[in-house]
């Protein structure tokens, strides 16, 4: 028997013990003995069932660059990974230190548009909108779980390859909910599609998630030249005779390896944990397997989420004169349902009453 498969039978328990506190929870917000808060503005829900890698953030980005268009929009998150607590306003003077990587990272992309973190999200909304009382809608990152508030559109993520369906609860799996849970959400959308997604394929993945009775939509990833660190202007064109050292942490880095490895001659992989706090120690080891590859044409490739963990680094990185690029990602929705799906919130919008 193999450590892995011993490891998961002895946490099996603990799942239970998990999961079985998880489903008492959600049972008493069910039927109100615990409250949920609503607001008279409309407030939108991105979050997943699962521990990351369901692709939260550039799904936010994307909902973000098109909701800010059309309505005075603001983006609450928890800020996980930072070493301060309460409500802020996160700033581009921010490190993630200060507010969590991905709000600083939607700040530097969004930075006309309100970012704020709070762990507390029923008390930190009413905070934000009495600080900017123009806001309109307010977008949450990663709330699916968080309870106390009680979206007016709830987003459900699931990645394509591993559905979540076909997971279990944390420690044993990944997952923080039963799959049950997804009748909570009002829209599904599944993530990180291969290219070619057939028409058969859609409705076997209707059939999976058991969303039959509800809008479910698939995406993928659009990867952008990658920019240097420093210097957007700057863009490394990739080849198959370039090495890359790929830097990443961040949740599930499968789709990204693959993608490189079409386009560059040879990938390593230098991985760390989701929202891994980078070290001098990790950015001098990164700059030995830099200097052992042998190939003239070599560069290192971060996420746009990994790069603003780096900025605090900024001196000692300067010092190492390592070619560091960042690769930018949108999402693009299959079976050209990008309209589709905008209509769809624009809708749930118009309808609204406070």
């Amino acid at each position: 028997m193999s450590e892995n498969k011993l490891a998961r039978i002895l946490l099996f328990p603990v799942s239970l013990l998990y999961g079985g506190l998880i489903a008492l929870r959600n049972v008493l917000y069910h039927y109100g003995i615990l409250k949920s808060v609503q607001f008279n503005i409309p407030v939108i829900s991105i979050g997943n069932l699962t521990v990351g890698g369901t692709g939260k953030t550039p799904h936010t980005a994307h909902l973000l660059r098109y909701l800010k268009s059309y309505i005075p929009v603001a983006t609450m998150s928890r800020g996980y990974g930072r070493k301060s607590r309460g409500f802020k306003i996160v700033h581009t003077r921010h490190t993630a230190d200060d507010v969590g990587d991905e709000p600083l990272l939607l700040k530097y992309k969004f930075p006309d548009v309100i970012v704020s973190v709070s762990e507390d999200r029923a008390t930190g909304v009413p905070k934000l909108l009495g600080m900017a009382p123009s806001i309109q809608a307010v977008l949450l990152d990663d709330a699916f779980q968080h309870r106390s508030v009680d979206p007016y559109i709830n987003i459900l993520l699931s990645c394509y390859d591993t559905p979540y369906t076909k997971d279990w609860m944390v420690p044993t799996g990944r997952l923080r909910e039963w799959p049950a849970a997804h009748r909570r959400a009002d829209v599904i959308i599944v993530t990180k599609c291969p290219d070619k997604v057939t028409e058969e394929d859609r409705q076997r993945m209707k059939v999976e998630l058991k969303v039959e009775d509800r809008p479910i939509f698939f995406t993928k990833y659009v990867y952008v030249r990658p920019y240097f660190l420093w210097d957007n202007k700057y863009r490394l064109e990739f080849n198959t005779e370039t090495q890359i050292i790929l830097l990443s942490g961040i949740a599930g880095t499968d789709y990204l390896l693959n993608y490189l490895a079409e386009k560059v001659k040879t990938v390593h992989n230098y991985a760390f944990r989701d929202h891994h706090d980078f070290t001098e120690r990790d950015i001098g080891q990164l700059e030995l397997m830099y200097n052992d590859l042998a190939d003239e044409k070599k560069a290192i490739i971060c996420t746009e989420k990994d790069a603003v963990r780096l900025l605090k680094h900024r001196k000692y990185l300067v010092e190492k004169k390592l070619p560091i690029f960042v690769l930018p990602v949108d999402v693009k929705f299959l079976f050209n349902e990008e309209e589709a799906f905008t209509q769809f919130i624009t809708n749930r919008l118009l309808e609204f009453k406070s």
